[in-house]
């Protein structure tokens, strides 16, 4: 385990940080030992930081409110969400045309304003859309809407997606993410989707401007070393990882020799660790 002191030069110069939510904050639903009273310490600092969230199931209100009832304090506007990064994605490049969103109810929210197909219109013969982008649907991720994004695809619709996570731990235990189900209308396609969250420069360079913030004053700090740490430090930031989630050594080995792998600049047991070293 790296010591305290040598945490602290690792992380010296980092002035912001970007915050992961699931293996970073909360696990199985429930905030991570020690985290609360770690976003405590950084606003009693005034330390910035922004929640960065490949997290697409609920919109930024939902995900702020559930915060305010374990007792943290997060405004909506304080994260970055593959969801929203995809709607405003959406609002730059395809205005009131067509889109078939393939996300939760809530999470639609974001999509507020804008043209979106219904599961039934997505279906009929001779559908089009302006776009097919594919998010954490949950149990809408079903053989029919599969297939009618596959066909709007087919049809010339460009494909976007809010992130490609093969994996993640819910409360009943390790489920597919919806990178998955990215993977196989890529395969089908036979075309790559633009991607909007984790691990894209764009995604990273929100987070940034919203610090106000260069790239190299600013730590990601995650539990995806994919995702969050080599996607980060590709962007040009510091990529922090913590072991209160998904991957672990086994992990930071496949990393280490993988083709343009690289080591994290800091590894800690958990933000608790993080936050004591930087206030």
């Amino acid at each position: 385990m790296t010591a305290p002191s040598e945490l602290k030069r690792q992380l010296a110069g980092v002035r912001g940080l970007l915050l992961d939510l699931d293996g970073v904050l909360v696990l199985r639903g429930k905030l991570i030992p020690g985290a609360a009273e770690a976003l405590a310490a950084l606003d009693a600092a005034r330390f910035p930081y922004r929640l960065a969230t490949n997290y697409s199931l609920f919109s930024r209100a939902s995900l702020s409110g559930q915060f305010a009832k374990a007792g943290v304090v997060i405004p909506p506007e304080w994260i970055v969400s593959a969801a929203s990064a995809a709607a405003a994605h959406a609002r730059r490049h395809f205005g009131s045309e067509p889109i078939y969103v393939m996300t939760s109810e809530d999470a639609r929210v974001e999509f507020d304003g804008l043209t979106l197909m219904s599961h039934d219109e997505a279906a009929e013969p001779g559908a089009r859309a302006a776009a097919v982008i594919v998010g954490d649907a949950g149990e809408e991720f079903t053989s029919r809407t599969i297939q009618s994004a596959f066909r709007l695809l087919r049809g010339g619709a460009r494909f976007v997606a809010m992130h490609k996570n093969r994996w993640w731990i819910t409360p009943a235990g390790v489920a597919l993410d919806s990178g998955a189900y990215v993977a196989a209308l890529e395969f089908g396609a036979q075309r790559r989707a633009f991607v909007t969250g984790k691990p894209s420069r764009a995604f990273f360079g929100e987070g940034v401007r919203q610090l106000g913030l260069s790239a190299a004053d600013v730590a990601m700090v995650g539990d995806d070393l994919w995702n969050d740490i080599l996607g980060a430090q590709k962007a040009g930031l510091r990529g922090v990882f913590v072991r209160s989630g998904k991957h672990g050594d086994a992990d930071l080995a496949r990393l280490a020799s993988a083709r343009g792998g690289r080591a994290p600049d800091a590894i800690a047991p958990s933000i608790v660790e993080i936050v004591g070293a930087l206030v």
